[in-house]
């Protein structure tokens, strides 16, 4: 196997770095800074954090009826990269816009057409694997760019949370403190995708003419090949309920801890542990899917989730999302890594923007309905612990699902 690192491999891990800044923001600061928003402007606590929530799921269902479009469009010749710089376009532009004082309902607009383009740009960024390497190392490429995307992302995030925490002894406001850490964000993740956007080259596509009737066409047609290989159709269906519990967590974590009275400070210091704990954890995944089976590992950390989930109902102190912080990064990084090579295995490399678009429908499906749940099940309970015990149920759904569909990827003789 050649260890050697190309250029374009490079370029596309480069692309992790820099959107993962923006990842890490929506789990930090800025739910913080909407909870402040949402304060000054007579919001309770318990609704702030259910408004958050039905937001990430008006997203969720803006990027799945988009999503089959700009898949199946990228699919032809010439396509993936102007619709992919369009939609990075769309989240850079939206994160420096969250700098501009607004009130929290403006603020949860703006935000939210961030993420639709930050969402909608990973079609695109996930679907590349299949023309920026091989197959025998994509589940190393795929873990090292998840590896690196953590630890990168820390850099911006420390300067912003430094000028966040310490805003006063450094003669500014609040507001002109988040503002910066916007714009700090919104940079990043632009210079980051340059290199991608000079060295990908699309190899793999359709050879139809692109307009939007061979593109629905297509879509039709994708359907139908997933419905004589039952098992992509039954892996998408696992991760729709299994990455349920991961994104839900990613979204809701801080905004979830605020409820319960945590410490925000050290709630933010907590989750830049889970970004460094991720780093080496997601190298490890990497690196064992090259001797156990790609399934096992997925598995493990299906199963490792359930725990964390059930774990995170009885949370109550600042100890505990430490402990909840750790987990999560043990196991985030090789659950999202090679769920993106194990389906990048499985699926036809031409038609990788179509399929790819199906997976991030399914993941932001689960996205949906879990952060739904959650806060549907926080406002009729009051309390955010019993808010969070439907996830549990959603991983052990998925792994059940999992193992079934990895049962037919045996069967039909796929070398994964």
């Amino acid at each position: 196997m050649n260890n050697k690192w190309t250029k374009l491999e490079k370029s596309w891990v480069l692309y992790d770095v820099g959107n993962s800044a923006f990842v890490l923001l929506i789990s930090t600061i800025i739910p913080i800074y909407f909870n402040y928003l949402a304060q000054n402007g007579g919001v309770s606590e318990t609704d702030a954090v259910a408004y958050w929530g039905y937001t990430a799921s008006i997203v969720t269902i803006i990027v799945a009826i988009l999503g089959p479009i700009f898949g199946s469009l990228s699919d032809f010749k010439n396509f993936k990269l102007p619709i992919f710089l369009t939609t990075v376009l769309v989240g850079v532009i939206g994160c420096s816009l969250l700098s501009i004082p607004m009130n929290w309902l403006l603020f949860l607009f703006i935000f939210a057409i961030a993420k639709i383009g930050y969402n909608s740009s990973l079609i695109f960024y996930d679907s590349m694997l299949v023309d920026i390497t091989s197959t025998t190392r994509s589940d190393k490429v795929s873990s090292v760019g998840y590896a690196l995307g953590y630890i990168g992302s820390c850099i911006p995030f420390i300067v912003s949370l430094v000028i966040v925490l310490f805003y006063e002894k450094i003669n500014m406001s609040f507001e002109v403190a988040m503002a910066l850490a916007f714009i700090i964000t919104g940079l990043w993740w632009l210079v980051m995708t340059i290199p991608l956007l000079k060295n990908y080259k699309q190899d793999k596509c359709v050879e139809n003419n692109a307009n939007f009737k061979n593109c629905f066409k297509n879509i039709l047609i994708n359907l139908k090949d997933m419905s004589k290989n039952k098992y992509v159709l039954l892996f998408l269906i696992a991760f729709f309920f299994f990455i349920d519990g991961v994104y839900t967590i990613i979204d809701m974590a801080t905004i979830y801890g605020t409820s319960l009275g945590l410490d925000q400070t050290m709630l933010l210091i907590a989750l830049l542990v889970t970004q460094i704990v991720a780093f080496p954890f997601a190298i490890l995944f990497g690196f064992l899917s090259s001797k156990i089976r790609i399934s096992w590992l997925l598995i493990t950390c299906i199963i490792a989730y359930t725990g964390i989930a059930t774990f995170a109902i009885f949370m109550q102190t600042q100890l505990h999302f430490w402990i909840l912080a750790v987990l999560v990064g043990m196991f985030q990084g090789g659950i999202q890594a090679l769920s993106r090579s194990y389906f990048a295995k499985i699926i036809p490399e031409e038609k990788a923007g179509s399929y790819f678009s199906l997976l991030d429908i399914c993941g932001k499906g689960a996205s949906f309905l879990g952060t739904f749940l959650v806060s549907l099940f926080t406002q009729i309970t009051n309390s955010a612990n019993k808010g969070i015990t439907v996830l549990s149920v959603m991983f052990v759904i998925g792994l059940v699902i999992f193992i079934i569909a990895d049962i037919g990827v045996k069967k039909s003789g796929k070398k994964i």
